[in-house]
This record gives C-alpha cells, sequence and structure tokens, in this order.
C-alpha cells in the first residue's frame, strides 16, 4: 500500500510517459508487433506499478497518437501503421510544455486550415474512409468524452495525413500530442460534443468533395468554437474545485 501511495503522487505526465516508453521498449525489443495484442491492463499495470486508471490515461495518450487501438471487447492493439514513438518528436513536445492555450490554438489555425486544404485535394480514398469512421466513432461516444478526445485527434491526424506533406504531418504530430495531453485534463467539462462531432462531419464531407475552399473554412470554423469550448472547460473546471480549495484555507 506504501508503494501505491508513491505512485499515486507521481505527476500525472509523468505517469503517462512512463506508459510510453514501456509500450514503445516492447515494441523496439520485438516481444509486440504491428497488428498484436497487449498484455492484460492489470498485468501492464502491475508490471509498471502503477494504478490501472494512470494506465489508461498512457493508453489513451498513445490510441490518440495512432500507435494503439482499442477495440471493444477485444483489448488495445498496436496499430498497423506507422509507428509515432520517435525520440526527436518528444524532444519536441517536450519543448511545448507551458505553452498557453491561445497560442497553440493560433499555432493550430494556421497549421491546419491549410493543412485541410491540401487534405481536400490530395486525400486517398483509403483517407477518406478514415476519416468518416473516426466521425462515426465521435458520435457513438458523446457521452464518453475522454473516449471522444481520443478520436478527435486521430481525425486531426487523419487529416494531417491526407495532406500528403510528411513535414506538415511531423508539425501537427507534436500539435496533437500536447493537444491530447493538456485538453484530457479539461474535457469532462465539456457540454456540448455533438456541436464538436457535427462540424468535424462538415470537415469530412468537404474533404470527401474535394472541396479545398470549404476544407479550410469549415476547419477555421472549427477552431475558433474549439477555442471558446475549451476557455469554457477550464473555466468550469476551476469553479469546481474552489469550493474544495476554500474548505482548506
Amino acid at each position: 500500500m506504501k508503494k501505491e501511495a508513491a505512485t499515486d503522487a507521481t505527476p500525472h505526465s509523468q505517469l503517462t510517459m512512463q506508459v510510453v516508453e514501456h509500450v514503445r521498449a516492447l515494441i523496439a525489443s520485438g516481444e509486440v508487433k504491428p497488428g498484436d495484442r497487449l498484455p492484460p491492463e492489470r498485468e501492464l499495470a502491475r508490471n509498471l506499478k502503477i494504478s490501472r486508471s494512470s494506465l489508461r490515461a498512457g493508453i489513451g495518450f498513445l490510441s490518440a497518437m495512432g500507435v494503439l487501438k482499442s477495440r471493444h471487447g477485444a483489448g488495445t492493439f498496436v496499430s498497423s501503421g506507422p509507428p509515432a514513438l520517435d525520440s526527436s518528436s518528444f524532444s519536441v513536445l517536450g519543448a511545448l510544455h507551458g505553452f498557453l492555450p491561445w497560442q497553440m490554438f493560433e499555432a493550430r489555425l494556421v497549421l491546419e486550415s491549410s493543412i485541410s486544404a491540401l487534405a481536400a485535394e490530395r486525400a486517398t480514398d483509403e483517407h477518406i474512409a478514415e476519416l468518416a469512421e473516426e466521425v462515426a466513432e465521435m458520435y457513438a461516444s458523446l457521452d464518453d468524452p475522454q473516449e471522444y478526445l481520443i478520436h478527435d485527434v486521430r481525425f486531426h491526424r487523419t487529416v494531417a495525413r491526407a495532406a500528403g506533406n510528411p513535414i506538415l504531418g511531423a508539425l501537427m504530430e507534436t500539435v496533437t500530442a500536447n493537444l491530447y495531453e493538456y485538453r484530457s485534463k479539461t474535457v469532462e467539462n465539456a457540454q456540448d460534443l455533438k456541436e464538436s462531432a457535427e462540424l468535424h462531419r462538415e470537415i469530412y464531407r468537404a474533404i470527401r468533395s474535394h472541396n479545398p475552399a470549404l476544407a479550410r473554412q469549415t476547419m477555421e470554423k472549427h477552431l475558433n468554437l474549439a477555442r471558446t469550448a475549451q476557455a469554457a472547460e477550464i473555466e468550469r473546471s476551476s469553479s469546481q474545485s474552489e469550493p474544495a480549495e476554500a474548505l482548506t484555507e
């Protein structure tokens, strides 16, 4: 029990990266390969000496980055696509820690508006099918904000891949990783995920119809509304913690 208490005191981000490094080691050693199922949660949590909730946070991070994919009732699998566990990208991610939310959204607005336009020009049938699947999963997880967030981030990663520019894709990997890490702390306070899902569907339709101007326009609309929504989530999170803080004064 004392060991458990010491583990719980470890910062959330450190526990997440502990899971990330463990999975990276499993992949690098060949113990698990693309398409393989990870060991059960209970076994992984015991090996890492962390709680299962902390383990799920790390798995959620890797799922959002496309490294892992959870299948209902079947377990968690290593994705068959290219791995996102690149040391240089995580170094850049570390440098981004501490950036302000408005700075992240400004960066996303500059990057993703152009990326979505390129995606509308270059998306293959496979990219469009993946976007459709992520939109469907978003609608299916409206009552589960953390699960919704995973599909939200994966949607944006797919848009970046559909743009067909690996440099822009690498930049978006860094931004989406930071976005997931930050947003996972506030998304439980989201009030209208359905509106978000509908905007993602509009972006998908613009890309499917190969309309760059509309894709750019709908992405900008989505990001501006997302910035407002996240600010409200942060405010609600702060207001909920105030009574508890007041009791300790």
